[in-house]
């Protein structure tokens, strides 16, 4: 929408439903700090054309890290992604964003998507929960990381 529909919407008291579907609004809403602490949606893994690619937070990605893509997510923050499927959950770090597109929730380093156990798949659904920017203790990792 608009600026100027929204406006109007406003001024007659209508109720708006913002949701963060463009990159543009997600990007916005991550610099606020405003990230839903649980989302749900869709996970896919990295291809391996980006492998040695520098990322949106300026690293190089490989394959074998635990990282991830969100468009809904700040750069260099910490998430628990679970399967929905087995309940296997991992904990990655967001240091790149998605094309501005694509639908899914979270893109995986092929090292976090086998041990979720859906590289056979492909996709699979997801929880994403929103952990912060400190590292998370690193026993919870080696938990997760099993």
């Amino acid at each position: 929408m608009t600026k100027r529909i929204l406006y109007a919407l406003l001024l007659t008291g209508a109720p708006v439903i913002a949701m963060a579907q463009d990159h543009k609004d997600s990007i916005a809403l991550t610099k606020k700090r405003n990230v839903a602490r649980v989302q749900y949606g869709v996970a896919s893994y990295y291809h391996n054309k980006f492998e040695g690619r520098k990322t949106a937070n300026g690293e190089v990605f490989t394959q074998k890290g635990m990282t991830a893509a969100s468009n809904t997510h700040p750069l260099n923050c910490w998430v628990r992604v679970i399967n929905s499927r087995n309940k296997k959950s991992v904990i990655v770090r967001i240091t790149d964003r998605m094309h501005p597109q694509n639908p899914r929730l979270i893109d995986l380093s092929r090292s976090a998507a086998a041990k979720l156990g859906y590289t056979g798949r492909g996709l699979t659904r997801v929880k994403v929960e929103y952990l912060g920017r400190q590292k998370p203790a690193s026993d919870s990792v080696a938990e997760d990381n099993k």
